[in-house]
């Protein structure tokens, strides 16, 4: 298991548009995602999941993976909320 917290750096946050962007960048991976904020901890693949967060750009968040290539997946979630994807 891999995990790193990062910071949302996205301009207006993780809205509708953005998550569904996310989702796309988690499922090209094969191990569980997940991205943790403020004790809850939602699958990074699933799109109601992540609007239950409520997350803003500046809001840092753990992000966590587990499988078969959980480091490129963390580097890749990473890349997208830091606004380079």
């Amino acid at each position: 298991m891999v995990q790193k917290s990062v910071q949302i750096k996205l301009d207006g946050g993780l809205e509708a548009r953005p998550i569904a962007m996310l989702v796309q960048v988690a499922s090209k991976y094969d191990s569980s995602v997940y991205i943790e904020s403020a004790s809850k901890k939602v699958n990074a693949k699933s799109i109601m999941g992540m609007m239950g967060l409520g997350l803003n750009g500046g809001d840092t968040v753990t992000v966590i993976a587990d499988g078969s290539d959980e480091a490129e997946a963390v580097a890749g979630i990473e890349d997208f909320l830091g606004g380079s994807k």
